[in-house]
């Protein structure tokens, strides 16, 4: 048996969260995963998964074991990727996912400048502005803005902040009135982005403590950067991250309302299916948009 084949795969297991989806990703069948990890649990001798038909779960062993195993598996990934890019080969191609009002606006000037220092690297990028699966989709990075993610097998790193406001056009202000309090923008045309993570409420936290906003929107929109452009149309209040606010407001063609109030912050960040997918080109991408994406908290 191959120790270091039965680690990878048991970590694979464990992150897939079944064994047919482990044996797809690893091109073998099912049985022999079984049979592997069977030989690993009489050679450790303790039970390292419990499985029914349904359920799979790690026992307090196999915890023990996947930790560790990751560790050396990053160590080792890592010290692999130390030797390609003194050899200089950030090479191949590396798919990546993100939003589509993210990589228009904050992607797309700086990605001729990541592709010129690696001329050997080829993109794919796919623009979505909703959750992808990223084993389904192929991807090597995904990148998402949330508050937080969720718990699972995903690997994350913070790229940078996003501070989100609410905004408004001079033209609907000047027709419609400025709201002075949270509560007063009930008496407002309201706008939200479909695929928010908080959609449906707003919560505005200031001198008085935290608010929370019910919108009531008028229009739901499932684009960022047509959100934008219905409230620099006049079309009412919405809520937007700065790396898309940042031109219309400096502008004047959009207004910060209730400045005094923040919406809860979110982060942008770079998601791998698991530690063992950040190869060179991997590492040397996120890397790059760290430094050319950082901004201050």
């Amino acid at each position: 048996m191959d120790r270091l084949s039965v680690m990878k795969a048991f970590c694979r297991i464990v992150e897939r969260g079944n064994f047919t989806r482990a044996a797809e990703d690893l091109g073998v069948s099912a049985a022999l995963l079984s049979r592997d990890i069977k030989l690993l649990e009489q050679g450790l001798g303790c039970t390292l998964l419990t499985r029914t038909t349904r359920t799979m779960s790690l026992t307090e062993h196999g915890r023990l074991y996947y930790d560790e195993a990751t560790r050396l598996l990053e160590q080792m990934a890592q010290m692999e990727d130390r030797v390609r890019a003194g050899a200089g080969t950030v090479a191949g191609r590396i798919k990546v996912n993100a939003p589509h009002s993210l990589g228009a606006t904050a992607l797309a000037p700086i990605l001729p400048d990541f592709l010129a220092r690696h001329p050997e690297l080829n993109l794919t990028l796919v623009l979505d502005d909703r959750m992808v699966d990223m084993i389904e989709g192929g991807f090597d990075l995904s990148i998402r803005v949330r508050p937080d993610l969720p718990d699972s097998g995903l690997i994350a790193r913070r790229i940078a902040p996003v501070r989100q406001a609410l905004f408004a056009a001079p033209s609907y202000l000047e027709a419609r009135g400025t709201p002075k309090t949270p509560g007063a923008l009930a008496d407002h045309d309201t706008l939200e982005f479909l695929h928010s993570s908080a959609a449906g409420q707003w919560e505005l936290t200031g001198p008085e403590g935290m608010t929370p906003v019910t919108p009531h929107a008028r229009h739901l929109i499932g684009s960022s950067l047509v959100l934008r452009d219905m409230l620099i149309a006049g079309m009412g209040i919405g809520s937007l991250p700065d790396f898309i606010s940042d031109s219309p407001e400096a502008a004047g063609r959009l207004v910060r309302v209730l400045p005094a109030h923040e919406l809860p912050p979110r982060q942008i960040y770079a998601v791998t299916a698991s530690r063992l997918s950040a190869d060179a080109k991997t590492a040397a991408f996120l890397d790059f948009l760290q430094d050319a994406l950082r901004r201050p908290a």
